[in-house]
Protein backbone atom coordinates (compact mmCIF):
# COMPACT_ATOMS: atom_id res chain seq x y z
CA UNK A 1 0.00 0.00 0.00
CA UNK A 2 1.30 3.48 -0.48
CA UNK A 3 1.81 5.71 1.81
CA UNK A 4 0.03 8.69 2.16
CA UNK A 5 2.60 11.92 2.78
CA UNK A 6 -0.42 14.17 4.52
CA UNK A 7 -0.40 11.53 6.84
CA UNK A 8 2.52 11.56 8.26
CA UNK A 9 4.48 14.31 10.84
CA UNK A 10 7.81 15.69 10.32
CA UNK A 11 9.79 13.34 12.16
CA UNK A 12 8.12 9.96 10.11
CA UNK A 13 8.57 11.91 6.98
CA UNK A 14 11.86 12.42 7.37
CA UNK A 15 12.17 8.24 8.59
CA UNK A 16 10.08 7.86 4.94
CA UNK A 17 12.90 9.53 3.26
CA UNK A 18 15.60 8.22 4.56
CA UNK A 19 14.43 4.68 4.01
CA UNK A 20 13.59 5.65 0.29
CA UNK A 21 17.86 6.56 0.21
CA UNK A 22 16.72 10.33 -0.33
CA UNK A 23 18.88 13.33 1.31
CA UNK A 24 17.59 15.37 4.38
CA UNK A 25 16.70 18.34 2.52
CA UNK A 26 13.77 16.43 0.09
CA UNK A 27 11.65 16.36 3.33
CA UNK A 28 12.09 20.47 3.50
CA UNK A 29 11.37 20.39 0.43
CA UNK A 30 8.11 18.57 0.07
CA UNK A 31 6.38 19.92 3.32
CA UNK A 32 7.01 23.39 1.21
CA UNK A 33 5.10 22.34 -1.89
CA UNK A 34 2.38 20.12 -0.05
CA UNK A 35 1.17 22.68 3.04
CA UNK A 36 2.62 26.04 1.64
CA UNK A 37 2.05 25.77 -2.27
CA UNK A 38 -0.97 23.22 -1.87
CA UNK A 39 0.66 20.89 -4.35
CA UNK A 40 -2.29 18.46 -5.06
CA UNK A 41 0.36 15.79 -7.27
CA UNK A 42 3.78 15.13 -7.51
CA UNK A 43 3.84 16.42 -11.20
CA UNK A 44 3.20 20.11 -9.55
CA UNK A 45 6.82 19.59 -7.51
CA UNK A 46 8.71 21.26 -10.42
CA UNK A 47 12.10 21.77 -8.77
CA UNK A 48 12.25 17.54 -8.20
CA UNK A 49 13.85 16.23 -10.81
CA UNK A 50 11.71 13.70 -13.03
CA UNK A 51 13.07 10.59 -12.02
CA UNK A 52 12.48 11.95 -8.15
CA UNK A 53 8.60 12.19 -8.73
CA UNK A 54 8.54 9.01 -10.63
CA UNK A 55 9.69 7.41 -7.93
CA UNK A 56 7.52 8.98 -5.43
CA UNK A 57 4.52 8.41 -7.26
CA UNK A 58 5.75 4.01 -6.98
CA UNK A 59 5.44 4.61 -3.16
CA UNK A 60 3.14 7.23 -2.00
CA UNK A 61 0.33 9.40 -2.82
CA UNK A 62 -0.84 13.16 -1.66
CA UNK A 63 -4.48 12.62 -0.80
CA UNK A 64 -6.85 15.28 -1.50
CA UNK A 65 -10.38 15.81 -0.95
CA UNK A 66 -13.51 15.42 -3.86
CA UNK A 67 -15.53 18.70 -3.69
CA UNK A 68 -18.78 18.31 -4.53
CA UNK A 69 -19.87 21.65 -3.73
CA UNK A 70 -19.62 24.98 -3.25
CA UNK A 71 -22.33 27.27 -1.74
CA UNK A 72 -22.08 31.28 -1.35
CA UNK A 73 -24.23 32.61 1.04
CA UNK A 74 -25.77 36.14 0.78
CA UNK A 75 -23.12 37.40 3.82
CA UNK A 76 -20.35 36.48 2.23
CA UNK A 77 -19.97 32.78 4.20
CA UNK A 78 -18.75 29.60 2.09
CA UNK A 79 -19.87 25.87 2.48
CA UNK A 80 -18.05 23.31 0.90
CA UNK A 81 -19.26 19.62 0.81
CA UNK A 82 -16.78 17.32 0.36
CA UNK A 83 -15.85 13.65 -0.55
CA UNK A 84 -14.35 11.40 1.10
CA UNK A 85 -12.59 8.46 -0.75
CA UNK A 86 -15.09 5.61 1.21
CA UNK A 87 -18.11 7.87 -0.60
CA UNK A 88 -18.77 9.82 3.04
CA UNK A 89 -19.31 13.21 2.80
CA UNK A 90 -18.32 16.46 5.10
CA UNK A 91 -18.48 19.75 5.12
CA UNK A 92 -16.20 22.58 5.78
CA UNK A 93 -17.08 26.43 6.64
CA UNK A 94 -15.84 29.62 5.66
CA UNK A 95 -16.62 32.67 7.20
CA UNK A 96 -15.75 36.37 6.72
CA UNK A 97 -13.81 37.73 9.66
CA UNK A 98 -15.62 41.11 10.91
CA UNK A 99 -12.26 42.98 10.96
CA UNK A 100 -10.72 42.89 7.19
CA UNK A 101 -12.53 41.68 3.94
CA UNK A 102 -9.87 39.49 3.05
CA UNK A 103 -9.50 37.65 6.12
CA UNK A 104 -11.30 34.68 7.28
CA UNK A 105 -12.38 32.14 9.41
CA UNK A 106 -12.54 28.07 8.58
CA UNK A 107 -14.91 25.94 10.46
CA UNK A 108 -13.56 22.35 9.80
CA UNK A 109 -15.16 19.10 10.34
CA UNK A 110 -13.30 15.76 12.91
CA UNK A 111 -15.45 12.83 12.03
CA UNK A 112 -18.48 11.99 9.32
CA UNK A 113 -21.15 12.54 11.81
CA UNK A 114 -21.68 12.48 14.75
CA UNK A 115 -22.23 10.43 18.01
CA UNK A 116 -23.35 12.59 20.46
CA UNK A 117 -26.59 13.67 19.47
CA UNK A 118 -27.06 17.10 20.25
CA UNK A 119 -30.86 17.55 20.03
CA UNK A 120 -30.57 20.89 18.20
CA UNK A 121 -27.92 19.92 16.00
CA UNK A 122 -28.45 18.42 12.29
CA UNK A 123 -25.16 16.70 12.10
CA UNK A 124 -25.55 14.23 15.45
CA UNK A 125 -29.40 13.25 14.33
CA UNK A 126 -27.04 11.85 11.46
CA UNK A 127 -25.68 9.35 13.80
CA UNK A 128 -21.66 8.47 13.35
CA UNK A 129 -20.27 7.51 10.01
CA UNK A 130 -16.28 7.43 10.80
CA UNK A 131 -13.87 8.92 11.95
CA UNK A 132 -11.65 11.11 9.79
CA UNK A 133 -8.02 10.57 9.39
CA UNK A 134 -5.72 13.28 10.08
CA UNK A 135 -5.01 13.51 6.75
CA UNK A 136 -8.70 14.61 5.83
CA UNK A 137 -8.81 17.14 8.67
CA UNK A 138 -5.75 18.67 6.79
CA UNK A 139 -6.43 18.77 3.79
CA UNK A 140 -10.16 20.82 4.49
CA UNK A 141 -7.67 23.04 5.28
CA UNK A 142 -5.43 23.02 2.36
CA UNK A 143 -8.07 22.57 -0.09
CA UNK A 144 -9.86 25.80 1.30
CA UNK A 145 -6.58 27.67 0.85
CA UNK A 146 -5.52 26.10 -2.32
CA UNK A 147 -8.92 28.07 -4.05
CA UNK A 148 -9.11 30.74 -1.95
CA UNK A 149 -7.43 33.41 -3.90
CA UNK A 150 -9.19 32.27 -7.12
CA UNK A 151 -12.38 32.08 -5.27
CA UNK A 152 -12.54 34.97 -2.65
CA UNK A 153 -10.09 38.60 -3.46
CA UNK A 154 -7.29 37.63 -4.97
CA UNK A 155 -3.66 36.52 -3.75
CA UNK A 156 -4.28 38.79 -0.50
CA UNK A 157 -6.78 36.73 1.28
CA UNK A 158 -6.25 34.32 4.26
CA UNK A 159 -7.09 32.20 6.65
CA UNK A 160 -6.51 33.52 10.06
CA UNK A 161 -8.51 31.18 12.26
CA UNK A 162 -9.31 27.78 12.37
CA UNK A 163 -11.94 26.10 14.40
CA UNK A 164 -13.12 22.74 14.82
CA UNK A 165 -16.76 23.57 15.29
CA UNK A 166 -17.89 21.38 12.20
CA UNK A 167 -19.48 18.29 12.06
CA UNK A 168 -18.38 15.85 14.69
CA UNK A 169 -16.92 15.97 17.92
CA UNK A 170 -13.44 16.33 17.76
CA UNK A 171 -12.08 14.88 21.44
CA UNK A 172 -14.14 11.43 20.39
CA UNK A 173 -11.42 11.43 17.46
CA UNK A 174 -8.56 12.12 19.76
CA UNK A 175 -5.15 10.88 18.38
CA UNK A 176 -6.24 11.91 14.90
CA UNK A 177 -7.45 15.32 15.47
CA UNK A 178 -4.04 16.43 17.30
CA UNK A 179 -1.96 14.44 14.42
CA UNK A 180 -3.58 17.03 12.75
CA UNK A 181 -3.36 19.70 15.00
CA UNK A 182 0.66 18.98 15.01
CA UNK A 183 0.48 19.28 10.86
CA UNK A 184 -1.17 22.11 10.71
CA UNK A 185 0.96 24.24 13.50
CA UNK A 186 4.37 22.42 12.62
CA UNK A 187 4.07 21.70 8.74
CA UNK A 188 1.59 24.19 7.65
CA UNK A 189 2.75 27.19 10.12
CA UNK A 190 -0.62 28.34 11.80
CA UNK A 191 -0.62 29.61 15.01
CA UNK A 192 -1.69 27.50 18.16
CA UNK A 193 -3.73 31.09 19.61
CA UNK A 194 -5.28 30.68 16.26
CA UNK A 195 -6.90 27.45 16.56
CA UNK A 196 -10.02 25.99 18.73
CA UNK A 197 -11.05 23.02 19.58
CA UNK A 198 -14.53 22.99 20.40
CA UNK A 199 -16.03 20.06 22.67
CA UNK A 200 -19.46 19.11 23.64
CA UNK A 201 -18.13 18.17 26.96
CA UNK A 202 -16.02 14.58 26.46
CA UNK A 203 -14.32 15.23 29.94
CA UNK A 204 -11.11 12.59 29.80
CA UNK A 205 -10.85 14.72 26.08
CA UNK A 206 -10.22 17.76 27.91
CA UNK A 207 -7.88 16.56 30.73
CA UNK A 208 -5.87 14.85 27.77
CA UNK A 209 -5.90 17.71 25.39
CA UNK A 210 -4.46 19.42 28.20
CA UNK A 211 -1.55 17.73 29.18
CA UNK A 212 -0.83 16.23 25.51
CA UNK A 213 -2.43 17.96 22.60
CA UNK A 214 -1.20 21.10 21.42
CA UNK A 215 -1.64 24.35 23.30
CA UNK A 216 -4.71 25.26 21.04
CA UNK A 217 -7.56 27.08 22.88
CA UNK A 218 -10.84 25.50 24.16
CA UNK A 219 -14.21 25.84 23.78
CA UNK A 220 -17.00 23.91 25.33
CA UNK A 221 -20.30 23.94 24.06
CA UNK A 222 -22.59 24.08 27.39
CA UNK A 223 -25.85 25.66 26.46
CA UNK A 224 -27.82 24.85 30.07
CA UNK A 225 -26.53 25.54 33.57
CA UNK A 226 -28.48 22.52 34.84
CA UNK A 227 -28.15 18.81 34.28
CA UNK A 228 -31.63 18.78 34.11
CA UNK A 229 -32.04 20.94 31.06
CA UNK A 230 -28.24 19.45 29.87
CA UNK A 231 -29.60 15.60 29.47
CA UNK A 232 -32.32 16.92 27.68
CA UNK A 233 -30.88 18.13 25.26
CA UNK A 234 -27.42 16.86 25.31
CA UNK A 235 -27.35 12.95 26.22
CA UNK A 236 -23.12 13.67 26.40
CA UNK A 237 -24.20 15.01 29.87
CA UNK A 238 -25.56 11.83 31.26
CA UNK A 239 -21.89 10.43 31.33
CA UNK A 240 -20.08 13.64 32.10
CA UNK A 241 -22.31 16.08 34.13
CA UNK A 242 -21.97 19.27 34.56
CA UNK A 243 -20.16 19.04 38.18
CA UNK A 244 -17.37 16.57 36.35
CA UNK A 245 -17.09 19.13 33.20
CA UNK A 246 -16.62 22.42 35.26
CA UNK A 247 -14.34 20.93 37.49
CA UNK A 248 -12.18 20.01 34.41
CA UNK A 249 -12.27 23.14 32.74
CA UNK A 250 -11.44 24.66 35.85
CA UNK A 251 -7.76 22.53 36.23
CA UNK A 252 -7.81 23.26 32.54
CA UNK A 253 -3.92 24.97 32.56
CA UNK A 254 -4.18 28.91 30.95
CA UNK A 255 -1.24 31.28 30.19
CA UNK A 256 -2.56 34.82 31.66
CA UNK A 257 -4.17 36.02 28.17
CA UNK A 258 -6.22 32.78 27.53
CA UNK A 259 -9.73 32.02 28.67
CA UNK A 260 -11.97 29.28 27.41
CA UNK A 261 -14.66 30.09 25.68
CA UNK A 262 -18.21 28.72 26.72
CA UNK A 263 -20.90 28.24 23.66
CA UNK A 264 -24.33 28.55 24.82
CA UNK A 265 -27.25 27.96 21.86
CA UNK A 266 -30.07 29.85 23.10
CA UNK A 267 -33.31 27.79 22.73
CA UNK A 268 -36.62 29.85 23.51
CA UNK A 269 -38.26 28.84 26.41
CA UNK A 270 -35.62 26.20 27.71
CA UNK A 271 -32.85 28.07 28.54
CA UNK A 272 -32.91 31.59 28.05
CA UNK A 273 -34.24 33.19 31.68
CA UNK A 274 -33.00 35.21 33.89
CA UNK A 275 -32.68 32.33 36.51
CA UNK A 276 -30.68 30.24 33.70
CA UNK A 277 -28.21 33.63 33.67
CA UNK A 278 -28.29 33.70 37.00
CA UNK A 279 -27.23 29.71 37.46
CA UNK A 280 -24.80 30.07 34.56
CA UNK A 281 -22.94 33.09 36.31
CA UNK A 282 -22.73 30.42 39.85
CA UNK A 283 -21.62 28.07 37.75
CA UNK A 284 -18.71 29.50 35.52
CA UNK A 285 -17.41 31.07 38.75
CA UNK A 286 -13.83 30.64 39.12
CA UNK A 287 -12.85 30.23 35.25
CA UNK A 288 -11.21 31.87 33.36
CA UNK A 289 -13.67 31.90 30.55
CA UNK A 290 -15.90 34.02 27.57
CA UNK A 291 -19.20 33.25 27.05
CA UNK A 292 -20.51 33.58 22.91
CA UNK A 293 -24.41 33.29 23.16
CA UNK A 294 -26.14 31.54 19.87
CA UNK A 295 -29.69 32.25 19.52
CA UNK A 296 -30.90 28.90 17.92
CA UNK A 297 -30.84 28.19 13.91
CA UNK A 298 -34.13 26.12 12.95
CA UNK A 299 -33.18 23.30 11.56
CA UNK A 300 -34.13 21.83 8.11
CA UNK A 301 -38.00 20.42 8.11
CA UNK A 302 -37.45 20.86 12.24
CA UNK A 303 -39.94 22.81 14.49
CA UNK A 304 -38.57 21.10 17.51
CA UNK A 305 -37.24 23.97 18.83
CA UNK A 306 -37.74 28.17 19.10
CA UNK A 307 -35.41 30.58 18.34
CA UNK A 308 -35.16 33.11 22.22
CA UNK A 309 -36.79 36.57 21.50
CA UNK A 310 -34.29 39.34 21.45
CA UNK A 311 -35.66 40.90 24.09
CA UNK A 312 -34.51 37.58 26.65
CA UNK A 313 -31.29 37.32 24.40
CA UNK A 314 -30.48 41.07 25.79
CA UNK A 315 -31.40 40.30 29.03
CA UNK A 316 -29.60 37.12 29.29
CA UNK A 317 -26.59 39.03 28.26
CA UNK A 318 -27.40 42.15 30.48
CA UNK A 319 -27.13 39.75 33.34
CA UNK A 320 -23.88 37.46 32.17
CA UNK A 321 -22.00 41.08 31.98
CA UNK A 322 -23.58 42.69 35.27
CA UNK A 323 -21.47 39.38 36.89
CA UNK A 324 -18.02 40.78 35.05
CA UNK A 325 -18.47 38.04 32.32
CA UNK A 326 -17.31 38.35 28.78
CA UNK A 327 -20.26 38.23 26.99
CA UNK A 328 -21.11 37.72 23.05
CA UNK A 329 -23.99 37.85 20.97
CA UNK A 330 -22.66 35.69 18.05
CA UNK A 331 -24.41 36.73 14.89
CA UNK A 332 -25.03 33.57 12.43
CA UNK A 333 -23.53 33.54 9.19
CA UNK A 334 -24.45 31.30 6.20
CA UNK A 335 -28.11 30.29 7.45
CA UNK A 336 -29.21 30.65 4.26
CA UNK A 337 -27.33 27.93 2.92
CA UNK A 338 -27.55 25.46 5.64
CA UNK A 339 -23.82 26.79 6.85
CA UNK A 340 -24.88 28.31 10.82
CA UNK A 341 -24.19 26.76 13.55
CA UNK A 342 -26.12 22.89 14.22
CA UNK A 343 -26.85 22.92 10.58
CA UNK A 344 -24.54 21.14 9.19
CA UNK A 345 -25.23 18.09 6.63
CA UNK A 346 -28.57 19.38 6.82
CA UNK A 347 -29.68 19.22 3.31
CA UNK A 348 -28.03 15.97 2.93
CA UNK A 349 -28.42 12.49 4.32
Amino acid sequence: MKTDLKQLSKAELTGFMEHSGQPPYRVNQIIKWIYKKTAASFDKMTDLSKDFREELKAIAVISNLSLLQRQVSEDGTQKFLFELKDGETIESVLMPNSKGRERFTLCISSQAGCATGCKFCMTGRLGLKRNLKASEIVDQVITVKRHIETWVHGPEASITNIVFMGMGEPLNNFNEVVRSLRNITGLMGFSKRRITVSTAGIVPGIRKLAYTGPDVNLAVSLNAATDRIRDEIMPVNKKYPLNKLIKACKEFPLSPNRRITFEYVMLGGINDSTADADRLVKLLSGIKSKVNLIPYNPLHKSIEFNPPLENKILRFQKTLRKAGLTVIIRKSKGSDISAACGQLKASYS
